[in-house]
């Protein structure tokens, strides 16, 4: 089984929905989502991004390069080779219909 981890600024919106849409997609996938800010990821009960999340991930989707640049400083780059930039900015909300159409059109391609 592959480990697919979804990260953006609050794991509200574009991670979560990732998280979602293919884990309902995907069945025989494991997939989870963090965010990077952890002031508001604790203040909306979300998840925050941890190293044990990290570690647990064979691939990590991050929304924008900040995500991945906040990543790369929480684990010192130890995982660096397993993040993928989608470049998918913060304007979509949760399941948004163009959301969902540049996830399958910039992820899909990896798990399989």
């Amino acid at each position: 089984m592959q480990n697919i981890l979804f990260v953006c600024s609050a794991n509200k919106q574009r991670s979560k929905t990732a998280d979602d849409y293919f884990s309902e997609k995907y069945p025989e996938l494991n997939f989870d989502s963090a965010g990077t800010n952890l002031k508001i990821c604790h203040k909306e009960g979300t998840n925050p991004i941890t190293e044990d999340v990290v570690q647990w991930a064979d691939v990590i989707f991050v929304m924008e390069k900040r995500h991945k640049d906040g990543i790369n400083k929480l684990t010192s780059e130890n995982y660096s080779k397993k993040v993928k930039v989608l470049h998918i900015p913060d304007r979509y909300k949760y399941y948004q219909k163009e959301l969902l159409e540049l996830l399958d059109e910039k992820v899909e391609k990896y798990f399989y």
